[in-house]
């Protein structure tokens, strides 16, 4: 197994806690309730990203949310894979030879999919110290109906209530992915506000279709625009593609919007996004040690971020708990905050058009 800067749980929240940064008694995001930690692609850093087992270690370390993303399959089926193509993150060169040249998950039907085995990553590993998944088989790439019965089987067995964070995947070259994720979610029966959804995008144009088919299909998801932060005629707004929509024009249908850590983001962007009751969610946040952990998320925490998405779900867990020290315990794991849910799934319902 490589060497991971690991902590253990209790040691993690005993050295936040005393780190030397001022706890605060109030943050400033939109609700005023702690900023939700957001595990993304699971705990990513730690064990194969989108995989059962990263989704469980995300929840085992106190994420609010797991974000996961949707590919689509050769016969039409949503399957949860982050690139459009397979060989990077699973073992399909081991089992299938290229088509057209290469892997591209739409070149393969699901049930053949379901045979690969989702492979370690960057720092990842197979394993994860005092973490064994509760999944039979964490590591097989499932469908997403799949995923949403883990999703519910993990909350009913743990007695939690972990939400999800949906990103349809190019779904501008799939025009039946959105339908597809709208119609998976009300079979499965995610539909209410206490099942905790999230639906995001990178193009405009999903991101609006996404909130229509959620209206359409009475799914009370939040609808979250993916991008990089702008400023544009003197309006601050989302750029994506060489295109930017003012957060003014976005906040007419969605109700966050997540963007770039490495672009122009401050306090006055945040507070634009407020004042038109938009949350503000970061990513990708990927601290190697706690100590960088505090030095990234401390200040996003300070000028009122909503959501950390990180692919060390740990480390900003616990970094949010120094500054609201109010916890729920979750099996076996870091603590979680219930303000976070609130904060993304709750606070600004989807807009209609």
């Amino acid at each position: 197994m490589k060497h991971l800067p690991h902590v253990a749980g209790g040691a993690l929240m005993a050295l936040a806690l005393s780190a030397p940064f001022a706890q605060s008694a109030t943050v400033n995001t939109l609700s005023g309730n702690a900023p939700a930690v957001i595990a993304h692609r699971g705990a990513a850093a730690y064990l194969p990203e989108n995989s059962t087992g990263a989704y469980e270690l995300g929840a085992f370390q106190g994420a609010e949310y797991i974000e996961t993303d949707v590919m689509m399959s050769s016969d039409g089926v949503g399957i949860i894979m982050h690139d459009a193509t397979l060989d990077r993150t699973t073992n399909v060169e081991e089992l299938f030879a290229p088509r057209n040249g290469g892997y591209a998950v739409g070149d393969f039907t699901a049930a053949e999919i379901q045979t690969l085995t989702a492979q370690p990553t960057g720092p990842a590993d197979w394993t994860y110290p005092g973490f064994t998944p509760s999944h039979p088989d964490p590591y097989r790439v499932t469908t997403f109906a799949e995923f949403l019965d883990n999703v519910t089987a993990y909350n009913e067995a743990n007695g939690t209530n972990v939400g999800i964070v949906v990103e349809a995947k190019e779904a501008e070259y799939r025009p039946d992915m959105n339908r597809h994720i709208a119609e998976t979610l009300a079979a499965k029966g995610f539909t209410g506000a206490e099942d905790n959804v999230i639906l995001q995008a990178f193009s405009f144009q999903n991101t609006a279709e996404l909130a229509d088919l959620a209206n359409e299909f009475s799914i009370d998801a939040g609808i979250h625009q993916l991008g990089s932060p702008g400023f544009e005629d003197g309006e601050y707004g989302v750029n994506w593609a060489g295109t930017f929509l003012s957060l003014l024009d976005l906040s007419a249908y969605v109700d966050s919007v997540a963007v770039h850590i490495s672009d122009i983001l401050g306090a006055e962007f945040v507070s634009a996004a407020h004042d038109l009751g938009l949350g503000v969610n970061v990513w990708t946040l990927r601290p190697t040690s706690l100590e960088e952990a505090f030095a990234q998320i401390q200040p996003l925490i300070d000028i009122g971020v909503d959501g950390i998405i990180t692919d060390n779900p740990d480390y900003a867990r616990a970094v949010v708990d120094s500054q609201v020290p109010a916890p729920v315990p979750v099996p076996a794991a870091l603590p979680m905050l219930v303000g976070g849910l609130i904060v993304l799934g709750g606070l600004a319902r989807r807009r209609k058009h």
